[in-house]
């Protein structure tokens, strides 16, 4: 069922964000008078087709949802002299020309802050930027930042969620400034404490910057405590019980059952003096954990579920539960903010990938992109709009990228047009449309490969 949401999740944004796009070069080609003579959501064969207005327009839906474009009037496209060769997209002066191809990107912005709007309307349902565990001897740690800290401001701006922190980290990391983090616990302000200057190679390789910082955000804590053991099982024959509490592993204390589940699975095939407290009595179990493939790895397993109080994961949980909501006006203000923001973040991390400071395993494709949106939809409307929102961004950028065959190739062509005095001629459009082609296959290549990577473990 979930892959199937990812599928409908991501046909829906790509949907909306291709036809958003598209329409922004459709409307400022019909304000500047240029005659649209199609307008396509996807591509390949037609499953609904219309013909409309004085133009009588063609307006299209396609088989193939990854993409759409709009077709204008062309004498270079036309087989016959056409009938309006006034309202040709040829014949229009550089500035219209820029106007329509830079339209699509930009209604890829305003569709951001649209839906970042929308979201900060009916609230964005997070969770408190507060740390579970510090990793000892890690960057964290030496700053002295402790489990149960909440993060409250990042370089003086104030954060209310993981989202809000993490955002800012990479943005301070990005311009190679020194990072101070101010936190409260329990209520009670507790200082600032420096993560000073960091490599930005090492925080922007593939990974989570938070984990690189030692940083875990805070997750409910279950006690190593069995409830059910499967019979068969490597537990079942090692002689646990129900109710049976794991204390140690080779000598190793065990204080959770996320401890318990690392060291099982990092452990396949091997075997485990186990500690445990069994009614009051402490003894020793010598366990040898069964070994099965997961993702094409090889992880420990022993065939038992962990006790499990449902009350109190609720309370814990709808503690550290917040509902980040503004006003009409402020929340504009926020939607515009949040989209810029993040359009600087994306153009940083662009620069940071071509001068080799971050990781090309970063780049994701569709099937990432529809996990991303498969899963913000099941999380509510709030985190998809989100999800939309952060998309739309991306397309927005990327089209203005200055390749050939993307909206930023045009403009790039146009530029060099008013700088000369004339179009770039014929051949050079084809030799850039060739360079164009190979450089967005072999980006669409690596995106491939990364999410198959990912996929895999």
């Amino acid at each position: 069922m979930t892959i199937f949401i990812s599928i409908a999740a991501f046909i829906v944004a790509i949907s909306v964000l291709v036809a958003f796009h598209e329409f922004g070069h459709f409307w400022v080609a019909r304000k500047l008078g240029v005659k649209v003579l199609r307008f396509s959501i996807g591509f390949g064969k037609p499953l609904w087709k219309r013909v409309a207005g004085e133009d009588q327009t063609e307006y299209v839906l396609a088989a193939i949802p990854l993409g759409g474009y709009v077709k204008m009037l062309d004498e270079r496209e036309q087989e016959s002299p056409v009938t309006e060769p006034e309202r040709a997209f040829n014949r229009q002066s550089v500035w219209k020309r820029i106007a329509i191809v830079a339209a699509g990107p930009l209604f890829n912005f305003i569709l951001a802050v649209i839906v970042f709007w929308i979201m900060y309307l009916i609230g964005l349902n997070t969770v408190k930027p507060v740390i579970g565990e510090v990793v000892p001897d890690s960057i964290a740690a030496h700053a002295g930042l402790q489990a149960g800290d909440q993060i409250i401001r990042v370089n003086g701006a104030s954060t209310r969620s993981w989202d809000e922190v993490g955002l800012r980290l990479i943005n301070e990391v990005f311009e190679n400034k020194a990072v101070t983090l101010e936190v409260d616990n329990n209520g009670e302000y507790r200082g600032s404490f420096e993560l000073g200057s960091q490599d930005s190679r090492v925080l922007l390789a593939d990974g989570n910057v938070l984990e690189k910082l030692g940083i875990t955000p805070w997750r409910f804590k279950l006690e190593p405590v069995l409830d059910e053991v499967l019979q068969g099982g490597a537990a079942a024959q090692a002689g646990f019980r129900a109710g049976d509490r794991i204390l140690s592993a080779d000598g190793n204390v065990i204080h959770t059952w996320d401890e318990w589940v690392r060291y099982v699975r990092a452990r396949p095939d091997v075997s485990i003096d186990t500690g445990i407290e069994r009614q009051g009595e402490r003894l020793t179990l010598y366990l040898h954990t069964h070994g099965e493939t997961e993702g094409g790895k090889l992880v420990g397993k022993i065939g038992a579920a962990v006790k499990f109080d449902k009350a109190e994961f609720e309370s814990a949980a709808a503690s550290m539960r917040i509902k980040i909501r503004y006003g009409m006006v402020e929340s504009f203000g926020k939607g515009l903010a949040k989209t810029r923001d993040i359009s600087v973040l994306t153009v940083r991390f662009l620069g940071k990938l071509v001068t080799g400071q971050a990781s090309l395993r970063n780049i994701s494709g569709p099937i990432s992109i529809a996990e991303y949106a498969g899963v913000s939809a099941s999380r509510g409307i709030d985190w998809y709009l989100m999800a939309l929102g952060l998309i739309s961004v991306s397309i927005g950028i990327l089209n203005l990228l200055p390749i050939p065959v993307l909206d930023g190739g045009h403009l790039l062509y146009y530029f060099i047009e008013l700088i000369k005095g004339s179009p770039v001629s014929e051949a050079v459009e084809a030799l850039g449309q060739r360079i164009g082609l190979a450089m967005l296959a072999s980006l669409m290549l690596l995106a491939f490969y990364n999410d198959i990577q990912r996929l895999l473990g």
